[in-house]
C-alpha cells in the first residue's frame, strides 16, 4: 500500500450509526472474549471506542470494522487494540487509604500470626485490573514502609495485572504527574520517586522492583486457574464493567486463588450481594473487605 493511499484511507470519516446491528455483534464478541458487557444504555461508549479504531484503520462502516475483528488475518491484533480502547481506566495513588488501614491494623497481623506458626514468612498480593499502576505502586510503598515494623523478617510478591496493553506500558514505566500523585506525601515522593522533568516523577528502582506487571484477561479461565496462593486480592472498580454471569465466574476464581483467611478488596461502591456468598463480609472503619473463611461455610457456599 502506498503512503498516499494510506493517508487517504485514514482521512475517512466512519459512519457510526448507533442503530447498525454490526455494533451488537461487536458487543457480543467483546463479551465472549473479555466478560465486559455494554448494556443498551451504555452502547454509545462502545460505539465511540470503535470509532477511534475505525478512523485509525480508515474503515468507513461498522460492518466493515466487524470484518476486521472476525475474518481478517490481523483480527486478534485488532481485537486487542479495541480492548485497549475499551478498558481505559483513571485512578490515583492512595485512593483507598482506609483499605491500607485495615491491612495494617487487622488483616495483616492475623495473616502473619497464622503463617508465622508454619514459618512461611512470605506474602502474596494481587492487584487485578491495575490500570496504569497507581494501586500496586501504592501497595508497594505501604509494604516498604512496614518492612522494619509490622513486616520485619517478611518478604512479599506483588502481582499486578490488566487487560490493557497501553495501561501496562504506563504502569511499567512508572511515570506520573500531579493528578496521580496528589494524595502522595512529600516524604514518600522524595523516598520512592525521582524527578524526570515536565512536572513528572518516576518510580525509583526500589519501588519498581516490588511489582511484577503482566497482561491477564480476568475472563480467561485457563490463566485464572494459575493465580493460586494469594493472601490479598485487590479488584477495585473493575467488576462494574461485567455482567452478573461474568462477575460470578471471576469471583469464583478469586475465591479459589485466595488462601484460607485471605481477603478480597473491591471498590467502595461495589459488593458481592447476589454475586457470591462464599466470602464473609467484614466491616472496618471506612471500608469493607471479603474474607475467605478458614473452614468451608456450612452447607457449602453458593458458587
Amino acid at each position: 500500500m502506498s503512503i498516499g493511499i494510506a493517508k487517504a484511507k485514514s482521512a475517512v470519516t466512519p459512519d457510526t450509526n448507533p442503530g447498525d446491528p454490526a455494533y451488537l455483534k461487536i458487543r457480543d464478541l467483546i463479551y465472549r472474549i473479555s466478560g465486559i458487557y455494554h448494556a443498551e444504555e451504555k452502547l454509545y461508549l462502545l460505539i465511540s471506542r470503535c470509532a477511534r479504531r475505525m478512523v485509525a484503520l480508515g474503515v468507513a462502516s461498522p460492518p466493515e470494522y466487524l470484518e476486521h475483528l472476525t475474518t481478517w488475518g490481523n483480527r486478534d491484533a485488532e481485537l486487542r487494540l479495541l480492548l485497549n480502547e475499551i478498558t481505559i481506566g483513571e485512578t490515583y495513588m492512595f485512593r483507598h487509604p482506609t483499605q491500607l488501614d485495615a491491612l495494617r491494623n487487622v488483616i495483616l497481623p492475623q495473616i502473619l500470626q497464622v503463617k508465622g506458626l508454619i514459618s512461611l514468612k512470605r506474602l502474596r498480593f494481587w492487584c487485578a485490573g491495575c490500570s496504569t499502576g497507581e494501586e500496586p505502586h501504592t501497595l508497594a510503598m505501604f509494604l516498604l514502609e512496614q518492612k522494619d515494623k509490622l513486616l520485619a523478617g517478611w518478604t512479599w510478591d506483588i502481582l499486578a495485572t490488566d487487560l490493557n496493553d497501553n495501561s501496562l506500558e504506563i504502569a511499567r514505566a512508572g511515570i506520573y504527574g500531579e493528578y496521580a500523585l496528589r494524595n502522595t506525601s512529600e516524604l514518600l515522593r522524595r523516598k520512592y520517586f525521582k524527578d524526570v522533568g515536565d512536572k513528572k516523577l518516576q518510580a525509583n528502582d526500589l519501588l519498581k522492583s516490588q511489582i511484577r506487571f503482566d497482561r491477564l484477561n480476568l475472563s480467561d479461565d485457563s490463566k485464572m486457574l494459575f493465580q493460586k496462593g494469594m493472601d490479598i486480592i485487590f479488584c477495585c472498580n473493575v467488576l462494574i464493567y461485567f455482567d452478573l454471569a461474568s462477575k460470578r465466574r471471576v469471583v469464583q476464581h478469586f475465591y479459589s486463588n485466595l488462601l484460607p483467611g485471605g481477603h478480597l478488596f473491591l471498590g467502595h461502591a461495589e459488593s458481592l450481594f447476589q454475586v457470591d456468598d462464599s466470602f464473609r463480609l467484614i466491616h472496618f472503619p471506612g471500608t469493607t473487605a471479603y474474607c475467605k473463611p478458614t473452614a468451608p461455610p456450612a452447607g457449602g457456599g453458593k458458587k
